[in-house]
């Protein structure tokens, strides 16, 4: 079951960043169970964090373009091809997870994070998120 994390400020810089509070920590990796997203809550963002069976995680905004609910995290983990996916609990509009880009509605792109393991740490950078 998805659960939410809520962070309310971010870390300090971490060594090789220039940029103060450049990334947050917000859960433990093996709290992350592969092919389920999990829900964080960041300086008010709602984020969807999924980790693929392979390790590879990705982060991106929880909110359903189509509906403006916060579901993503309870999305539907996929592939399209060799494109990692995630399609709408609510619509099934499927997203590329690296990109946010839709496939089946062109106008809808999730706003993707760089998200990164530290240390165990998930860690997600607000600050250089990007439209798909």
């Amino acid at each position: 079951m998805s659960t939410v994390t809520r962070i309310d400020r971010p870390d300090a810089s971490v060594a090789g960043d220039t940029t103060p509070h450049a990334w947050t920590s917000v859960c433990a990796l093996a709290q992350l169970e592969p092919l389920w997203g999990e829900a964080a809550l960041i300086d008010g963002q709602q984020l969807a964090l999924v980790l693929l069976p392979h390790g590879h995680l990705y982060a991106v905004t929880n909110e359903d373009l189509a509906t403006g609910s916060f579901v993503m995290s309870r999305g539907i983990v996929g592939s399209k091809g060799d494109r990692p996916t995630i399609a709408s609990p609510l619509h099934k509009q499927v997203y590329d997870l690296e990109t946010g880009h839709c496939f089946t509605t062109a106008e809808y792109a999730l706003r993707t994070f760089p998200v990164r393991v530290d240390a165990g740490l998930v860690q997600v950078r607000l600050d250089a998120g990007q439209a798909g």
